[in-house]
């Protein structure tokens, strides 16, 4: 906690502007497919816009991450909370396929609740910037636990209140629109508040490459860590919530309350497990931590559709997850720790590109193999395989490459 009582004003900003961007996030994503298809659209073309958001998405962040370092965070991060604004406001107003389309792939958009856009990878680089590096890691621990209470709360609050307006007069269409309009309200005070950032959260060193993904003595490690990273997305592709769940519906036959209960404790473990990195890694350093928990974490995937019976098989399920964060905070210290701070926004930007674009490719895969009764524990032994592959690969790459402020001896 000390690390957080000494945060700067723009640290303590950026935790605002985190949990407020990840509450709406949360809010949008209860309602959004339900408002979509009562707009008139089929599910076709309701998951055609989503593919499409997502792809957007990954390309205006890509855009804005690789020249925030160069023209400025705080303008790239004001422009993202506009583009926000701007779909919010598109998707509240219209009908029309083609403008919802345009509005999403060019606007931003979060149909999962979770983060999307320039914003994470720009908020870590300031962060990095603000914070002293002994207390990198543990200011990000933080960082992702507010974001994951945030998301909590805003999905609450986005259920709750379109189903009060479902007592008002207001025509069920016009109780989603309500939530849609909150959206872009809460882009415009983003909007607000990052105007607020001090030039500290910006480039000290005036000397930003100017090549055109926005790295250039960190391109090796920064395309190396990608590498990795895209497979370790890919990997976790296989299992993402809504096929952990499906694989428990089919194999136990839970009922949906039920498994909503599960995965509420197991995101809740998983958010606080990311505070626990923070020790391990001040004693053993960021990359054995990032190895060490995720190894054990990863056996225990490929365990769950061994177990016998349904209270094991969610035992170990939890105990997974109990663990399996400790390498988020870590990762992205490190990442910020090994590139040049005028560099950071566009690292940070192209390694969470190529996550999400690993994390994109699995799903039709697992698909293909849930479609198929005898193959529906295909997907956990693949996974966990995989991240186990990245583990020692990660370990054998980067074991010896510690960051500067670390103890050479660890």
């Amino acid at each position: 906690m000390a690390a957080l009582h000494d945060l700067t004003r723009d640290g303590r900003l950026l935790f605002i502007t985190r949990s407020l961007r990840l509450f709406a996030y949360g809010a949008l994503a209860v309602i959004l497919v339900v408002y979509l298809t009562s707009l008139g659209l089929s599910a076709s073309q309701t998951g055609l816009l989503l593919t499409l958001i997502l792809v957007g998405d990954t390309a205006v962040s890509l855009y804005l991450t690789t020249r925030a370092d160069r023209l400025g965070r705080r303008r790239m991060l004001i422009i993202g909370a506009m583009l926000m604004v701007a779909a919010g406001l598109t998707f509240a107003w219209t009908r029309n396929f083609l403008l919802l389309i345009v509005a999403g792939t060019i606007g931003v958009i979060s149909p999962s609740g979770n983060e999307v856009g320039p914003f994470l990878s720009i908020e870590q680089a300031a962060l990095a910037q603000v914070v002293p590096p002994a207390a990198r890691t543990t200011v990000f621990a933080w960082y992702t636990l507010a974001g994951s209470f945030a998301t909590a709360a805003g999905s609450l609050c986005g259920g709750v209140l379109a189903h009060v307006l479902q007592g008002s007069a207001l025509v069920p269409l016009a109780n989603y629109r309500v939530v849609v309009l909150l959206y872009a309200a809460l882009g415009a005070v983003l909007a607000v508040l990052f105007t607020r950032l001090s030039p500290a959260a910006e480039v000290l060193s005036p000397g930003v490459t100017s090549t055109r993904f926005g790295i250039g003595q960190s391109r090796d490690v920064v395309l190396r860590l990608s590498g990795l990273f895209a497979l370790d997305s890919f990997a976790g592709g296989f299992v993402v919530q809504s096929f952990a769940a499906y694989w428990f519906y089919l194999r136990f036959g839970v009922n949906p309350a039920t498994l909503g209960v599960i995965f509420f404790w197991a995101n809740l473990f998983a958010g606080v497990s990311a505070l626990l990195a923070t020790r391990l890694a001040a004693r053993f350093g960021l990359v054995k931590t990032m190895v060490f928990t995720h190894l054990p974490s990863n056996i225990l995937l490929i365990l769950v559709p061994l177990m016998p019976t349904l209270p094991l098989a969610i035992l170990v399920l939890l105990a997974r997850f109990s663990i399996s964060q400790m390498d988020v905070p870590t990762r992205q210290s490190y990442v910020m720790a090994v590139v040049r701070p005028e560099e950071r926004s566009a690292a940070a930007g192209i390694t969470g590109v190529a996550r999400t674009t690993g994390a994109a490719i699995a799903p039709v895969f697992a698909g293909w193999l849930f479609a198929r009764p005898s193959l529906i524990s295909v997907p956990f032994f693949i996974a966990g395989t995989l991240k186990v592959v990245y583990d020692l690969l990660l370990y054998r790459g980067f074991a010896s490459a510690r960051p500067p402020e670390e103890p050479q001896d660890l």
